[in-house]
């Protein structure tokens, strides 16, 4: 159990790290940071981190939120700064989902799907994901189902992130409906 709280320490650490703070790491234009880098700073805080563990960290966690390439790692989501992610845009995908409190969804409702502070809206490519995650904030989540194709035939575009993550900039209330299987 100790073994598995340093784990989830470290990673919302690092998630922090690279989303959100890149005053603190050396970070390039597109989020990317170096391992070595990443490891020595993370060691003053987690002192018996070193790279072997990092990427175990990365490689056993459910959800894909880094991405190592050579010798560099960045999130691959969630950020509120400025980086250049370069996705792929989606042109396939016709539903997309997104799971929250029932508050939260009489404002989206209301006035859209808005970023709120990070760079991007984070939506799920299933009702089940999308159930997941609203159950991070609430018992009982809404699910609201976003209509892809609609919305991309008037310009809004969706970027894949990761096969759980899609993101966009902003999603109107016309394109959103409460979910009912």
């Amino acid at each position: 159990a100790v073994e598995n709280d340093l784990r989830v320490k470290v990673s919302r650490h690092v998630s922090y790290l690279l989303r959100h703070n890149p005053e603190a790491v050396q970070m390039d234009d597109e989020g990317f940071v170096e391992l070595d880098q990443l490891v020595s700073k993370l060691r003053r805080r987690f002192p018996t981190v070193d790279r072997k563990l990092l990427i175990e960290i990365f490689e056993q966690s459910e959800r894909r939120r880094f991405e190592i390439v050579g010798d560099k790692i960045r999130a691959l989501y969630g950020h509120t700064i400025d980086v250049k992610m370069n996705l792929e845009e989606d042109a396939q995908i016709e539903r997309l989902y997104h799971g929250t409190t029932s508050q939260a969804a009489k404002q989206i409702l209301g006035k859209g799907l808005q970023p709120m502070r990070r760079r991007g809206v984070h939506l799920s490519p299933t009702e089940e994901i999308a159930h997941e995650v609203g159950k991070r904030r609430t018992n009982n989540p809404v699910i609201l189902v976003v209509d892809a194709a609609e919305a991309r035939s008037h310009g809004i575009r969706f970027y894949r992130a990761t096969d759980k993550v899609y993101v966009c900039k902003y999603v109107p209330t016309k394109y959103i409906k409460m979910f009912h299987p």
